[in-house]
């Protein structure tokens, strides 16, 4: 009988609780593009362990671009159906904002994940092993390097196609990232999309032990940064109680109805709210590649597979300039006049450090490595002016700098030795007259880093600057200006190397790319001469997509 009495109280205290919880409310059709991403690279683990070996690659291939394109369509349906503009909302309980800028910034993602997986299924550059193509991945990531597991994966054809989920992966937490709407999305989108990067740096078939140290490298100071951050959502939520974007900015702004008791005694300490807030900037700053926290970016760059490289630059670039515009216009607004001034010395910093270490560099992906830490310095500008004019003029710059990117990048695979890619620039000296065609899409990047006129270069670089001026940063556009100038005259060097040296008798040769390389390359191109010939329509579309929803 008792324990009859003891079973009805349970079953009434369960009856009580679930009334209380509410369902959870989750709008699938919004969250589409990035639910089709992670759907794809869960059914690329799949297809890991069950397609045969000899199937798998062209599988993995097809799955990756197909989910990629269906993602993008979303994503276009969403913004056609006016998610970006009308029906902004809070979806999924309060941790995706989808509007203008989620939208845009995803967009630009896919596009530049699409381009990169070409470059990452590349097959022809490198001379065909025991009678098998290989790509620019390791052929057996587990074995040692040198090991003889590793000459009888070679020999056997192995391919590491697991590259493509965990591109796969990476895209899914970049695409939340940008659209995360409170601190705990934002750290959990950051581990999805930083750990499969530390694990593709590892994998590169040629130079495996700098590849490799890249990789640690890469993994050491991410962790870092990643704690950085973490501690300092949580000094954020115990200022204000909340984790959610909306909350915080209410306490900041002191328009905040109703206190938890238990919170009350630390709510509103500002001690709490400055060191977390630059916490949690300061992991952003850190995937963003600003100076301080740059260390990272040449010798990563460097070391990774040069489609991992190119990917990198691209994509995490826009999804964490995302991610912070979000945090900066939506959460901190309140604290503009405290932001403001330190990241004005980071702005700076960033943006002459780049362009006068690059000037040193011998090495072209270290040039570009620091080439990327200028842009991101440039890129602040925009954000900095606080303005919609800044907004627009940083979603602008980001897709136009993505393209050009991986086309440079893809550039770099192309100029070979014996040895592999040869990336060092003495050996670049005549390529104009080995390869002019190569040498001259080549150059049309470096003058669109540069910012020459009737480049996407300069299209970026003119509206970000435009928009710093029009919010009161006259002073930081003449640094830019300077710092551009002293970039134009690295970028113009290697011109003058590939088109005004003489060839060396032994010196590399140019590969003939597979039609993927030559569309990821072509894309790049193409990209870069439309938005800097007519860029008024893609100006027009980010200034449309520049409104945050609160």
């Amino acid at each position: 009988m008792s324990a009859n009495v003891v079973h009805n109280l349970w079953t009434a205290a369960a009856a009580d609780g679930i009334a209380k919880i509410p369902a959870p409310k989750i709008e699938y059709a919004q969250l589409s593009p990035v639910l089709i991403v992670v759907a794809a690279a869960v059914l690329g683990i799949l297809a890991e362990a069950f397609v045969p070996r000899k199937a798998r690659y062209h599988a993995q291939l097809f799955l990756s671009v197909v989910a990629l394109a269906a993602s993008f369509a979303a994503v276009v349906g969403l913004a056609a159906g006016g998610y970006g503009t009308t029906k902004k909302h809070i979806a999924a309980m309060g941790a995706i904002a989808i509007d203008g800028p989620t939208l845009f910034l995803q967009g630009t993602i896919l596009l530049a994940s699409v381009v990169a997986v070409f470059t990452f299924a590349e097959r022809r550059l490198d001379p065909e092993t025991h009678g098998n193509r290989v790509d620019s991945f390791v052929a057996q990531a587990a074995s040692v390097p040198g090991s003889e597991s590793e000459k009888a994966a070679v020999k056997a054809g192995f391919t590491t196609t697991e590259v493509f989920p965990l591109l796969m992966f990476a895209v899914a937490g970049m695409l939340v990232f940008p659209a995360a709407n409170d601190l705990l999305t934002l750290f959990i989108a950051l581990e999805v999309f930083s750990l499969p990067l530390y694990l593709l740096c590892a994998l590169a078939r040629r130079k495996r032990l700098l590849s490799q140290e890249a990789a640690v490298k890469y993994f050491l100071l991410g962790a870092f940064s990643s704690a950085f951050l973490l501690f300092g959502v949580a000094l954020l939520y115990g200022y204000a109680g909340s984790v959610s974007y909306a909350r915080i900015a209410e306490v900041v702004e002191g328009t905040v109805q109703s206190v938890d008791p238990a919170l009350a005694d630390t709510m509103g300490n500002d001690a709490l709210l400055l060191i977390g807030g630059a916490m949690v900037l300061m992991g952003l700053l850190f995937k963003v590649g600003a100076v301080p926290f740059h260390m990272w970016t040449p010798d990563v760059y460097q070391g990774a597979p040069t489609p991992v490289t190119g990917f990198m630059a691209a994509a995490t670039k826009v999804a964490a300039f995302g991610a912070l515009l979000r945090l900066l216009y939506v959460v901190l607004p309140g604290l503009k006049w405290d932001w403001r001034p330190v990241m004005w010395g980071v702005v700076i910093i960033t943006m002459l450090g780049g362009a006068i270490v690059a000037i040193t560099q011998t090495d072209v992906k270290r040039l570009l490595a620091y080439s990327s830490i200028a842009h991101a310095g440039f890129i602040l500008a925009g954000v900095i002016a606080g303005t919609g004019e800044g907004i627009s003029s940083v979603l602008f710059y980001l897709a136009a700098y993505s393209f050009v990117t991986i086309g440079a990048f893809a550039v770099v695979t192309l100029v070979r030795d014996a040895g592999g890619e040869a990336t060092h620039l003495s050996k670049w000296a005549g390529l104009g007259r080995r390869s002019p065609l190569v040498a001259a899409v080549f150059a049309v990047f470096l003058l669109a880093f540069a910012g020459i006129p009737l480049t996407s270069g300069f299209s970026g670089k003119f509206a970000v600057f435009k928009a710093a001026a029009q919010s009161g940063a006259g002073a930081l556009v003449v640094v830019g200006v300077i710092a551009s100038a002293i970039a134009a005259f690295f970028y113009i060097r290697v011109i003058v190397l590939m088109f005004f040296s003489e060839p060396k008798p032994e010196g590399p040769t140019v590969a003939v790319p597979s039609p993927l390389t030559m569309t990821a390359i072509g894309m790049g191109v193409l990209v870069t001469v439309v938005l800097g010939v007519a860029p008024q329509y893609f100006l027009d579309l980010a200034s449309q997509a520049g409104g945050f929803v609160r």
